[in-house]
């Protein structure tokens, strides 16, 4: 008769591979989805100089502005990816991150050859062309301004109307934008054509004037 077996019994190896496969599917769930593309944050971009050349936009790939933001700057090419401060929640641990505030945009300002350099990085889905630039430009001063003075902006639907009005005093004077609606505190909406994206800000409607 031979002495004591070392091999575990079928039942418990069974239990043994749900356990260790349980294991696996729980840590997969807590993982941060931004980890593959978690970079160290790029310093408070400002707009590129005019005498940079020509504004264009490019449409990234899934969550690659902020590397593909890395690489322009590396090979020194202007541009401006907007980024907006937001509190994340991964498992219990509690993390400050910037994140683009129009996510799958950078706007690159330079000549045709650097936006093919930027293609070249393989994190462009396809570059726009700008046909309007003075408008584009306008519209990112604009937000810009709100952005440099961090007032909280809140995505918001893209409208095709609405009235034009100006801050005329208060620390965001000069800032213009649509009002989506008159009273003791209105919002302001914020877009860029181009890309159809919009935020809003909240604002006393009495410091605001239409623009003729």
């Amino acid at each position: 008769m031979g002495g004591p077996s070392n091999r575990t019994p079928r039942k418990y190896r069974k239990r043994a591979q749900n356990l260790v496969f349980g294991t696996v599917s729980s840590m997969a769930k807590e993982r941060d989805p931004h980890q593959d593309a978690r970079i160290p944050t790029p310093p408070a971009p400002g707009l590129p100089s005019p005498d940079a050349g020509d504004w264009f936009v490019l449409h990234t790939r899934s969550r690659q502005e902020k590397a593909l933001s890395a690489d322009l700057t590396a090979m020194r090419i202007a541009h401006y990816l907007p980024l907006v401060r937001q509190v994340r929640y991964y498992g219990k641990r509690k993390a400050i991150v910037d994140l683009p505030l129009f996510p799958g945009y950078v706007f690159l300002r330079g000549t045709s050859e650097q936006a093919y350099r930027a293609d070249d990085t393989n994190r462009v889905a396809c570059i726009l062309r700008v046909p309007d630039q003075a408008r584009l430009d306008w519209e990112l001063r604009n937000l810009h301004l709100a952005l440099s003075r961090q007032v909280p902006l809140d995505p918001y639907p893209f409208l095709k109307r609405g009235v034009r009005v100006e801050v005329r005093s208060g620390p965001l004077r000069g800032l213009q934008g649509i009002v989506e609606h008159r009273g003791p505190a209105g919002r302001l909406i914020l877009q860029v054509d181009m890309v159809a994206k919009a935020v809003s800000l909240e604002i006393d409607a009495a410091l605001l004037e239409p623009i003729e």
